[in-house]
């Protein structure tokens, strides 16, 4: 790219979401990254954004531009950081992705860290997709399972995951005690709707919930706990989610085969820059009081 300057302006248009907020944080006139968009734009035959009411939202050419642009960004400051003797220096955006029922568990020590670096942009990304960190898409990603293989990749192993199964009171009041595997048969249980399900717990379950006992099926981890709390069935939850819930009651304690590793993964372009560096330290010392 010939220009530096207007692929910066467009990373910040995408960022701010508006032409006035890239402006500001540019320190430029807002005709100027009009101009710099425009400019991008027609040199590379394709529209980065789509202009509407609000904003500009990026294209799927744009976002492409967005990751590497974003990785770039985070190079360059570490750079500028080392060359002023500042390495501390966590500014920018932090975007971080892992499974969905840790967010209970990693919102809080996002918030924490960012009420220690005012001005600093998180991104908490969840979903069933794997977002691509050598594309980009994040800075640290909290993976569950089996050791993350992609290439290029800075592999920790983190914590485990306990998982037991648990019924409310009520479900229990209503349909008698759970008195072991062997009575699995006189029980209702919430289990993972996919054919092929990834947690280990969720294999179990498959293996051996008798035929029609699992009669509440859900897509999603968050959902499995908000059925067990309703009194769909018997199911499995996270032990320090269960512990903030008291009508829960443990009928089946962890069993090794059920519990899930987590890993702490970060590209290894963006492994030593000073924010990923600050973020896993303040993550791996607050994890310390997990459960």
């Amino acid at each position: 790219m010939e220009n530096w300057d207007e692929v910066r302006t467009a990373y910040q248009v995408a960022r701010m979401g508006t032409v006035s907020g890239a402006a500001e944080v540019l320190g430029v006139h807002h005709a100027t990254v009009i101009r710099h968009i425009d400019a991008i734009e027609a040199r590379l035959g394709v529209k980065l954004f789509q202009r509407h009411a609000r904003g500009y939202t990026p294209t799927e050419s744009g976002q492409d531009l967005l990751r590497v642009a974003q990785t770039t960004d985070d190079q360059f400051n570490q750079l500028v950081g080392r060359l002023k003797g500042q390495g501390d220096d966590v500014s920018g955006e932090l975007v971080v992705t892992s499974v969905e029922s840790m967010s209970g568990q990693l919102v809080p020590i996002l918030n924490r860290f960012q009420e220690q670096h005012q001005g600093l942009i998180i991104r908490f990304l969840t979903g069933s997709r794997l977002f691509r960190l050598e594309y980009g898409e994040a800075h640290v990603a909290i993976r569950a399972g089996s050791v993350p293989d992609q290439p290029d990749n800075v592999v920790q192993p983190f914590r485990t995951q306990q998982f037991a199964l648990y019924a409310h009171r009520d479900y229990l009041a209503a349909n008698g005690p759970f008195n072991g595997f062997e009575d699995m048969v006189n029980h209702r249980f919430v289990v993972d709707d996919d054919d092929v399900p990834k947690a280990p717990f969720s294999r179990w379950m498959r293996n051996h919930a008798p035929d029609g006992t699992a009669l509440f099926r859900v897509s999603h981890m968050n959902s499995m706990v908000h059925a067990v709390l309703a009194g769909a069935g018997i199911g499995f939850v996270a032990c320090w989610e269960a512990q903030m819930h008291p009508d829960l009651v443990q009928v089946v304690a962890p069993m090794d085969e059920w519990q899930a590793p987590l890993w702490i993964v970060t590209h290894v372009d963006l492994h030593r820059t000073s924010k990923v560096q600050s973020f896993l330290t303040f993550l791996k010392a607050e994890a310390k009081a997990w459960v």
